[in-house]
């Protein structure tokens, strides 16, 4: 019996230890499943400038709003402005309004209606709380006497207390249906000029549809973006020269907001440039540029893009990439500190932990670690 036992539990035996072997196999092999993040890289280069920091920015209005209805009904009038021809035409994109101006007017006739049957409710109403006022105040005279009981003076109270109600409802009612018939009038809020007209004569409209875009560019904003690491450069107030191809000179603006947040993708800070336009000479979608007024490079000087310039996790001051080990495609992720420099367009300086030659990674950087592998795509 013994000896028959001994090979089935060596037989057994084998078994497990296959299985033991087939299971660490498997979990060898998931990790190799996993694929590398596919990257773009840059070449650490030694370049020279002559300029500082210098930006592209858009121009737009100071001020552009969406003009709405809030009144149901058909248009009937759209304002009228002289036509370069001769005789008037409908206002419409590119014209300059005054603040106030009557842009359009819905049908007026069913508001008006609204209007007077409020008005000729208080009437009623007015006459029958004078009625009850005068029946209270002889009640009130008989009930003094004790020639009247206190029935008819609480009966006499309560006619009163309900006219009373009824005239501050359709006094509520009047107030209601005078703004409904404003509100047929769609007007310019702000001196400014037309950008967009939706609607024409006869057209339906009804609460929330857009009729006009106006656009107030007494002043025009310059937005542009700052990446997190000059963020420092810009404060609220400072004065920031712009030039644009279309005028022969600078401008001068104020700096009047900076974004709270960086864009989570670009991680670019938003700010904006306040010009005074009152020329008019900055028209809306212009491309301008400007510069933060950093230190010119006076020699050759290493440069990387900004975009692969990460914070140091090691050093809350400080500032890394990730160099790219190794040739050809499959190559290691490395975190190098740096010393950066002034900026130059796009790209910023390294004074320090970097030579030239040597790659960066410039896309999915906050998506890597040091040692982790990487593809590197054209």
């Amino acid at each position: 019996m013994n000896r028959l036992a001994k090979p089935g539990r060596l037989w057994v035996a084998a078994l497990a230890n296959s299985l033991v072997l087939a299971l660490a196999a498997c979990k060898q092999e998931n990790p190799a499943t996993t694929l590398p993040l596919p990257v773009h890289t840059a070449v650490v280069q030694s370049v020279s400038a002559e300029s500082g920091t210098k930006y592209s920015a858009n121009i737009v209005p100071y001020a552009q709003v969406d003009l709405s209805f809030k009144s149901n009904g058909y248009v009937e009038r759209i304002h009228q402005v002289k036509s370069p021809s001769g005789g008037m035409r409908n206002v419409d994109q590119g014209d300059w309004v005054p603040k106030g101006t009557v842009l359009a007017l819905v049908s007026q006739q069913d508001y008006s209606d609204k209007l007077q049957q409020a008005q000729a409710q208080l009437a009623r109403g007015q006459a029958e709380q004078e009625k009850a006022k005068l029946s209270f105040d002889r009640v009130s005279s008989l009930y003094s006497t004790q020639s009247a009981t206190k029935p008819d003076y609480d009966s006499a109270k309560a006619q009163m207390d309900s006219t009373t109600a009824s005239v501050s409802g359709a006094q509520a009612q009047i107030s209601e249906a005078k703004v409904a018939l404003a509100y047929c009038s769609l007007r310019a809020p702000f001196n400014g000029w037309l950008v967009k007209r939706s609607v024409d004569l006869g057209s339906l409209v009804g609460p929330a549809t857009n009729g006009f875009t106006l656009a107030d560019t007494s002043s025009v904003k310059a937005v542009f973006g700052v990446p997190d690491i000059l963020i420092s450069r810009v404060r609220l107030g400072q004065h920031l020269i712009i030039a644009t191809d279309a005028l022969s000179h600078p401008v001068e603006g104020r700096v009047s907001a900076i974004s709270p947040a960086a864009d989570p993708k670009s991680r670019v800070f938003s700010v904006e440039v306040t010009i005074p336009n009152q020329k008019d000479e900055l028209k809306s979608g212009m491309i301008a540029s400007l510069s933060l007024d950093g230190a010119s490079l006076q020699q050759p000087a290493l440069v990387v893009p900004l975009s692969a310039v990460i914070r140091d996790p090691s050093h809350a001051d400080g500032f890394a990439v990730m160099a790219a080990d190794g040739s050809g495609d499959l190559v290691s992720a490395r975190l190098q500190p740096v010393d950066l420099g002034d900026t130059s367009g796009n790209m910023i300086v390294v004074k320090g932990g970097l030579t030239s030659g040597e790659r960066v990674i410039t896309t999915g950087v906050t998506l890597i670690k040091s040692g982790d592998k990487v593809r590197v795509i054209p």
